[in-house]
């Protein structure tokens, strides 16, 4: 066996910061607990301003808050502890962890306190920390992937430099034109995208994965011109409705897309991994992709309103994903058996019925309140629980320096 050979086949190693503290030692454990808290915290703050009206976000306006919190605040985090730790796995080379790691943290939560309260530091200068950090991660990521000639992954680069581009782009909208719809669209969009493409990739792989321990012979289709092709029209899919949510032909091509995906989630047979819901719960997240692209149709063609369609995407395609993600890559990457527990699988639960029960402000404009509220506190109760369960694992140090294979 050669050198290049033996490189090639050893397992990145884990936990590469020794000397600090367990929590830097690798970008999930800070990110997805950060995640995790924010998320539980952000969504408790909404509520509380739509209920009481506090002022939530100064000048920035609650709703606008709201919806930045959520795309860019939360979900970049968890985007984060996702990339950190996938790409040094594709690459082969190190992670980033111990100062440089504290230092890109710290980065992301002063964007979440100065966005609080904009006035207490200036609006300029908080626009400029938040929009910093999404532009930093991109240059990390992509040193790493180019590093690496993951050549492949470079889309993954297209929609977090997309995601950059949209936050930028939302300060601007909110205080020079106010009216933030269509930064955050691009911003759904690039969401989509990446859990379209990544989801293509982690699906079929951890349920074959799955499969095969139980010696079952028919596997998920694996990826092919089928794919790419739901992929293409996905895409266009997704710039039309950015750039015109209402046109016909986007709702067209959002009917298309709804079917490719429906299909590509039928070929990876998610309905056999019922027995365990660490695998299920991707199944089930990526059905909320199919749920978006269907409601985004009837949206564009007047049958359902377009912050119902957008609450599809964002309450169920990316709040399901990320906590789906962020619970399987916690247990996999801290030596914990790969079987979601009793907590873990209520937590999905109380995910997947805030994801269903939100866009419902549309079918019943007069409960709007109580339904913000109910979907609301499912959505803290979910990653609550995350938080409960996996904060002390991802503060901790974990016996096996080595990831289990499967596990990103």
């Amino acid at each position: 066996m050669t050198m290049a050979d033996k490189t090639k086949r050893e397992p990145v190693p884990r936990g590469l910061a020794r000397t600090g503290p367990v929590i830097l030692s690798y970008g999930f454990r800070p990110f997805f607990l950060g995640a995790g808290i924010w998320s539980a915290t952000a969504m408790a703050l909404w509520i509380i301003e739509v209920s009481f009206g506090i002022g939530l976000g100064g000048s920035l306006g609650g709703s606008a808050w709201h919806a930045h919190e959520m795309l860019f605040g939360y979900s970049s985090a968890a985007l984060a502890g996702f990339l950190l730790t996938a790409i040094p796995n594709w690459t082969g080379r190190l992670p980033v962890s111990g100062k440089p790691l504290l230092g890109l943290v710290s980065l992301w939560a002063a964007g979440r306190l100065v966005l609080l309260w904009p006035a207490l530091v200036g609006e300029l200068t908080a626009v400029a920390i938040d929009a910093a950090f999404l532009p930093v991660l991109f240059l990390i990521c992509a040193r790493e992937i180019v590093a690496g000639r993951k050549w492949k992954d470079l889309k993954v680069l297209a929609a977090l430099l997309a995601l950059a581009s949209a936050n930028g782009y939302f300060h601007y909208a909110n205080f020079v034109l106010g009216d933030v719809a269509l930064p955050s669209r691009l911003a759904v969009g690039a969401y989509m995208m990446l859990i379209m493409i990544i989801g293509g990739r982690i699906l079929p792989s951890f349920t074959g994965n799955w499969l095969k321990k139980r010696g079952v012979a028919h596997l998920p289709s694996p990826y092919g011109r089928f794919d790419t092709a739901a992929l293409l029209v996905a895409l266009v899919a997704l710039l039309a409705w950015t750039m015109s949510p209402d046109h016909a032909l986007t709702g067209v091509a959002c009917l298309a897309a709804a079917g490719l995906h429906g299909i590509r989630l039928l070929r990876w047979r998610g309905w056999t991994t019922a027995p365990e819901s660490l695998v299920l719960i991707l199944h089930l997240a990526y059905g909320f992709v199919v749920l978006s692209f269907a409601a985004l149709a009837a949206a564009a063609f007047g049958q359902l309103e377009p912050v119902a369609a957008l609450h599809v995407a964002t309450a169920g395609s990316i709040g399901a994903m990320t906590l789906a993600v962020m619970t399987r890559a916690t247990r996999g990457h801290t030596g914990l058996e790969l079987r979601a527990s009793g907590l873990t699988r209520l937590s999905y639960a109380a995910v997947l019925v805030a994801g269903a029960i939100r866009p419902l402000t549309a079918v019943l404009p007069e409960v709007r309140v109580e339904i913000i509220e109910l979907a609301g506190a499912a959505w803290i109760l979910a990653f609550t629980l995350y938080v409960v369960e996996y904060g002390p694992v991802l503060l901790r140090k974990r016996k096996d320096l080595l990831a289990p294979r499967g596990s990103l």
